[in-house]
């Protein structure tokens, strides 16, 4: 057998090949159709119903996508060629089913002659991916027999030109307040148009066991809410409640057993959208300073814009605690700890200094230097065999009398305090009359008087406690000097407690805190001298009708120079509303709620 070389059996081979090729040519008809495949509708995965709302993009590089602006993005490889043909817009579903070796002509003729077809998107041209929106039948979403609606249906948009509405109840330990806010939210941060405010006493706490009267009491308020905010945004309206120091005083379980009762009768008996998770409860100390910041900084025009203006320091002082909060020229030094809140705000970052003093709002102080006076008195095992602490059934009866008597260095000459239940440190509780130590304002025991008053208000703040960094307020708490770690130039702000004892006896709204301890000397030294200096009647009549505005007063600049360390040349503003808004925490905790990812949804509810 003669042998063949290789390059010649690879040309014998390719011509085989070419004649085969040929062959079938010949034999085949040029007019046999490729089969199309039957392309099935794509499933809708479950709880998907906005088919518009997803921009879809093919596999492959030749195909245009979209951007945010819905413009077609041209590929690089078909930049050249196909740079003339203009893609059509086409949104499509990730669930959309690719279809390969089919053309969208082939795909769109072939959708027709199917109803599911008859809801299929516009295809892109030259694209292997078919978009299809299949007929959905559209189920209620709830009961229509109990008349209920869906508040879907006049959900605010982000940008509502009629406003958006918040409703948030301070439920604090001297009284309840509700504030409903209007806000413009088409610009950034929203604009506050409108506040409505009521308050009512006494506070959630003092109904002690009885929850169901607690979540009533609230009822004149919830009114107040009904008459402002319009009917048909009420159920997209979030109702937020916050207990402050009063119910964290009550205890756990009392406590506990009070909010579950308002959070069920807000939901059950007021068409608003109550927040979920924290939306009624207790709110911690740190949050309630740093919301009082906000609101008053919201306020001022401080913080919402891109400029970096100084920010103005916050002193809020309540029935059961106070906060201070201020942004430290240095927070980055800040020792770290709970103190230290970091915020964002309008584009700008805070690192803030905040505390809470619990048990140091002014009822609470009162009760201290009552104490730490009765506990003078019961040092003396002859005096004390005269009192005998009062029953649990005499605690509840506010009509009970005595006829002892002890002197309160912090009572002026010429006042007296009767009746006043104090509780001491064993929980045990007694019931005197305070009376002045002086006889006249020039009684020379007066002079003594006032500075013994500012003693015991200093040593109430335990001042001595160990300090364990730098700096300290009082109790040994940390805290960065306002000497040096806050700009002499910003604002201090002095509200609410601190404001209903300035303002009704005449103080301007700006003054030293010098001049704020002179007004409390004056106070302090007796009816006798109220006449010759405070020249409106109102203010005389102020003090007489609260024995005890001596004592606040005094509590008050021993906090702010000795707790604080403010120097006495320094300015203090006080306020009780800015621009006719309310100052506290309410404001800056309703701004977060109008995010609806902030724990509510709106309600489906019945008509109210």
């Amino acid at each position: 057998m003669a042998l063949v070389p290789r390059r010649q059996n690879k040309l014998v081979l390719v011509a085989a090949v070419l004649t085969f090729i040929g062959f079938l040519c010949f034999i085949t008809p040029s007019g046999t159709k490729v089969a199309e495949a039957d392309i099935a509708p794509s499933v809708i995965p479950e709880g998907v119903t906005d088919f518009g709302s997803s921009l879809g993009s093919t596999t492959e590089d030749s195909t245009p996508t979209y951007n945010e602006l819905d413009e077609p993005i041209v590929s690089k490889a078909t930049a050249g060629a196909d740079a003339a043909v203009t893609a059509e817009k086409a949104y499509v579903p990730a669930f959309a089913v690719e279809q390969d070796e089919v053309t969208t002509s082939k795909v769109a003729a072939k959708a027709e002659s199917t109803l599911a077809a008859k809801n299929a998107a516009s295809d892109i041209t030259d694209s292997k991916v078919k978009t299809s929106k299949p007929k959905v039948e559209s189920k209620p979403l709830y009961d229509q027999k109990e008349e209920a609606k869906y508040a879907g249906e006049v959900e605010a948009a982000a940008c509502d030109a009629d406003g958006s509405y918040v409703v948030m109840i301070d439920a604090g330990s001297t009284g309840s307040r509700v504030h409903i806010y209007k806000f413009d939210t088409c610009v950034s941060p929203p604009k506050l148009l409108n506040e409505e405010f009521e308050m009512l006493k006494p506070g959630l706490s003092s109904f002690d066991t009885d929850a169901a009267g607690a979540a009533l009491s609230l009822d004149p308020l919830m009114d107040l809410a009904l008459k402002s905010v319009p009917k048909a945004k009420r159920a997209c309206t979030p109702v937020a409640l916050k207990a402050t120091a009063g119910l964290r005083l009550l205890g756990a379980e009392k406590s506990k057993a009070i909010l579950a009762e308002v959070r069920r009768h807000l939901t059950e008996d007021y068409p608003f959208a109550v927040v979920e998770g924290d939306g009624i409860s207790i709110m911690d100390g740190s949050d309630e300073g740093v919301y009082a910041w906000i609101t008053t900084n919201y306020l001022l025009g401080n913080i919402g814009s891109k400029s970096k203006d100084p920010t103005a320091a916050v002193f809020d002082l309540g029935g059961g605690s106070t906060q201070i909060v201020f942004e430290p020229v240095d927070g980055e030094s800040m020792i770290e700890g709970e103190h230290k809140y970091e915020i964002s705000f309008g584009g700008r970052d805070f690192t803030l200094y905040q505390y809470s003093h619990l048990g140091y709002g002014l009822m609470q102080a009162r009760k201290k230097i009552n104490s730490y006076v009765m506990g003078m008195f019961l040092n003396d095992k002859n005096a004390a065999a005269l009192l005998k602490p009062l029953t649990a059934a005499e605690l509840k009866d506010d009509t009970l009398t005595t006829g002892i008597s002890l002197q309160h260095p912090c009572l002026p000459p010429g006042v007296r305090a009767d009746s006043i239940k104090v509780e001491m440190e064993d929980k045990s509780t007694y019931l005197v009359n305070f009376v002045s130590p002086a006889q006249s304002a020039t009684d020379p025991v007066a002079q003594t008087a006032s500075t013994q008053c500012r003693s015991i208000a200093e040593s109430v703040l335990n001042k001595d406690s160990a300090c364990e960094s730098k700096s300290c307020s009082f109790n040994g708490i940390y805290q960065p000097s306002l000497r040096h770690q806050f700009l002499e130039s910003s604002d201090m702000y002095i509200f609410s407690y601190f404001y209903d004892r300035l303002q009704p006896i005449g103080m301007p709204l700006s003054f030293t805190l010098q001049e704020m301890k002179d007004i409390t000397k004056l106070v302090c030294s007796g009816a006798e001298n109220w006449a010759q200096n405070f020249k409106d009647p109102k203010h005389v009549k102020e003090l007489e009708d609260e024995p005890l505005w001596c004592l606040d007063l005094s509590f008050m600049t021993a906090m702010l120079h000795v707790g604080y360390d403010i120097p006495l040349t320094r300015e203090l503003r006080t306020a009780k509303t800015i621009e006719d808004n309310e100052l506290g925490w309410c404001l800056g905790a309703s701004l977060p709620l109008l995010d609806k990812s902030s724990g509510w949804t709106c309600k489906i509810t019945k008509d109210f």
